[in-house]
């Protein structure tokens, strides 16, 4: 199981990657077409997903469930 933490989402992960994408590829590039566009933009993932950076978690399930139960005035299962 994987949890996310309550100050982010896969929302506030998408919302990230397009603003890399935009300011790294799309406001710096010239597309003369939409199909020049499609390109530059597939090619612009590729080569991101070549380096892909895992997501290293540094605390335990447990340990977040308690910060959470602390959070919303749960008692602790400990």
């Amino acid at each position: 199981m994987q949890f996310t933490p309550t100050s982010s989402s896969w929302l506030n992960q998408a919302e990230r990657w397009f603003g890399e994408i935009t300011a790294k590829m799309l406001r710096r590039g010239l597309h003369r077409s939409v199909h020049a566009l499609e390109a530059d933009i597939r090619a612009w993932i590729s080569n991101w997903n070549q380096d892909p950076t895992p997501l290293a978690w540094t605390k335990t399930a447990d340990e977040i469930l308690e910060s959470l139960g602390r959070a919303h005035g749960f008692p602790s299962s400990g």
